[in-house]
């Protein structure tokens, strides 16, 4: 088993890989927390420590997979993630639709036993990954923000027994990994969840020619596609664009029937939505698995 334990602020075509892998390898990830594992007291201020997302959130990789090409889709699943002792909780004075009515604060999270201890409440940690991807082909993208590349997207089901979808854009795939929370709240509205260190284990693989354009994250019972955009409305639209036209090809269906099929049975959650942020607004939409179909990707 191969650990992946250096780490970029960017996802980059031109980073090189540290490792590589074949399909159906296992590895293990060792992501430092958002902070760069910076923020080490409850005196110390995030803005102290951090100036800007080309010094927040690195990932570990990238890893070379081999046999990826453009075109392909890399598959990872999500097998375990497992969370260092303590987390941090942090605000600032321009992250989150509440920033003015709070103070900027750092707040150390206990985590025991599976529970973590915020002042006398206790509630069970579901670690998730806040930052995964693979390589763009055009501009470097700080591993800060999200794409279609994947990167920042927050997404509080991607964890262990997910399975994530991403486009292959570049050979290799170069997959990273990190920004690792023991729990967050869909739209993470301070701009930060439970951050904290982790290894993450996953298994890699391949699916050869396939069109996709967004990543996707299967759970045990639904397929969400992960889109953002400059303002909610884009991302809404991009999402449904390619689930619509996924489900298409699964179905057999009209654009119409599909259309209003998602209308009556699928969901848009929101990811991260901590604006006035620089990040730009994250979400998924998802639909129920249908077992009369072949699967929605492959």
């Amino acid at each position: 088993m191969k650990i992946i334990d250096k780490s970029v602020y960017a996802f980059s075509k031109n980073n090189p890989a540290i490792e590589t892998a074949e399909p159906g390898e296992i590895l293990v990830f060792k992501s430092m927390d958002c902070f760069s594992n910076k923020l080490e007291r409850e005196d110390q201020l995030m803005s102290e420590i951090l100036y800007g997302y080309d010094v927040a959130n690195p990932a570990a990789g990238p890893v070379y997979i081999n046999g990826a090409e453009v075109g392909d889709v890399l598959v990872v699943d999500i097998l375990d993630v497992q969370v260092a002792d303590c987390g941090t909780i942090a605000t600032d004075d321009v992250c989150g639709p509440l920033h003015d009515l709070s103070e900027p604060r750092t707040k150390k999270i206990k985590i025991e036993d599976g529970m973590a201890a915020f002042n006398e409440v206790k509630f069970p940690i579901d670690p998730m990954i806040g930052v995964i991807g693979t390589a763009p082909d055009g501009e470097d993208v700080a591993c800060g923000y999200p794409g279609a590349h994947g990167g920042n997207m927050d997404s509080k089901i991607i964890k262990k027994g997910a399975r994530v979808y991403f486009p292959v854009r570049v050979e290799g795939a170069l997959l990273q990994m990190g920004d690792v929370h023991a729990t967050m709240g869909d739209a993470e509205l301070c701009g930060t969840g439970i951050e904290i260190p982790a290894e993450i284990t996953v298994k890699v693989s391949l699916i050869k020619d396939f069109e996709l354009n967004w990543p996707v994250t299967e759970t045990a019972t639904h397929w969400w596609v992960n889109t953002t955009g400059p303002k909610m409305d884009d991302a809404l639209y991009a999402a449904s664009v390619e689930m619509q036209r996924l489900m298409m090809n699964m179905t057999g269906w009209d654009q119409t029937d599909v259309y209003m099929y998602l209308s009556v049975q699928s969901d848009m959650c929101i990811n991260q939505a901590c604006v006035p942020c620089a990040v730009s607004p994250v979400l998924r939409f998802g639909t129920p698995k249908l077992t009369q179909f072949k699967p929605l990707i492959g």
